[in-house]
């Protein structure tokens, strides 16, 4: 996928690391029950002139959701403080070589961001090839960044019950198929495991090797396998609303843009009262 819309490769990167319009952006995020922090790991490693773009701490902070889209006024601010602003070519990257950083990448994009591409293989496959790393906080000078909010690319949880009922559109639920069937617990306590009825399912590690999402001539044939009908509507979903933009990118690379993305996911789901499917 290296120099693949929308990845560029480490030696890209290295190429042109030093390039005034470019802003390179550390977007690692760990599960909460990892005891892993990406603020603090980006400190002490990262590559050199990058940012790091904090997905619990640019959201929504008027809800108990995780990391929802925050509004425009407010993403405006807090990338534009980490020195990101228009027109500048935003290369995303995350420590597992491909996990958060898809989210990121998905949130810019979503806020109008034109040109944002993805570190293929992420910061392992930076640092196996030795290249150079920094630690310490980030230093950029602040920016301006207008953000113009594109409501078409997110779902609510109205929405997405409206479109299972209708039948009008397919969810496709990135979540391990043990979850997805409700036979293991969610990492969040006290939140039911299973699925929307009607749902699909592909876990998105599936679509993951070594950190690097698979060729668009292997994902093709996995998305086939779900019974997903890519002539009609998607909508992605997951647990928090991170994984569900792994599934959006694995989409894109085979010309199937999807219709949305349901930010609340199965936190807001799972914990609303509304019906769950189990098996």
């Amino acid at each position: 996928m290296a120099d693949t819309p929308p990845f560029v490769s480490t030696e890209w990167l290295a190429a042109n690391l030093g390039a005034p319009d470019l802003v390179v952006v550390d977007g690692s995020w760990h599960m909460p029950n990892t005891g892993r922090s990406g603020a603090r790991e980006f400190e002490a490693q990262h590559i050199p002139g990058a940012v790091h773009f904090d997905l619990d701490a640019i959201a929504d902070h008027a809800t108990d959701l995780p990391h929802m889209l925050p509004d425009p006024h407010g993403f405006s601010q807090a990338v534009g403080a980490l020195g990101i602003g228009d027109g500048l070519r935003i290369v995303v990257y995350d420590s597992a070589g491909l996990f958060s950083a898809a989210r990121v990448w998905w949130t810019f994009r979503v806020f109008g961001a034109q040109d944002v591409m993805i570190l293929d293989g992420g910061l392992p496959k930076w640092r196996a090839e030795e290249r150079p790393v920094d630690s310490g906080p980030a230093r950029r000078p602040p920016a301006t960044f207008t953000a113009r909010l594109d409501h078409s690319m997110v779902a609510s949880i109205s929405t997405v019950e409206r479109v299972l009922n209708a039948g009008s559109a397919q969810v496709l639920d990135a979540r391990n198929a043990a979850r997805f069937r409700g036979e293991a617990p969610e990492p969040r306590e006290g939140l039911p495991s299973g699925h929307m009825p009607g749902a699909f399912n592909l876990p998105y590690g599936e679509l993951i090797v070594d950190g690097r999402l698979l060729p668009p001539d292997q994902v093709r044939p996995i998305v086939e396998a779900t019974g997903l009908d890519l002539s009609r509507p998607v909508i992605t979903s997951c647990g928090s609303g991170v994984t569900a933009a792994i599934l959006w990118l694995a989409l894109e690379t085979i010309g199937k843009r999807p219709q949305a993305l349901y930010d609340g996911s199965w936190t807001e789901w799972g914990a609303s009262g509304k019906p769950i499917a189990v098996g």
